[in-house]
């Protein structure tokens, strides 16, 4: 299952034909927690959102249905977001 994920887009169907990158856009690595290894589209997004990070739905989260993961810009490495927890 990882090795099936990893280098998918979070949010990509699970038939996509091609769930990866696409040129012209911009992403960030999920490192950790129930997301590892997906891509996160942040092409459009502001500096400001970038430097928050994220919280994410997913079905995944030790919440279960209705949580988030919570992704946050890695120090020294932002284009890499560290796992932070789950939220309701």
């Amino acid at each position: 299952m990882d090795e099936l994920m990893r280098g998918r887009v979070y949010g990509a169907d699970h038939d996509d034909p091609d769930p990866g990158p696409q040129p012209g856009r911009v992403y960030r690595e999920l490192v950790g927690g129930p997301l590892d290894g997906l891509l996160l589209d942040v092409t459009g997004w502001t500096p400001r959102e970038l430097a928050e990070g994220a919280a994410l739905p997913s079905e995944l989260a030790s919440l279960g249905p209705g949580g988030r993961a919570t992704y946050a810009p890695r120090a020294g490495d932002p284009p890499r977001w560290d796992w932070k927890g789950d939220i309701r």
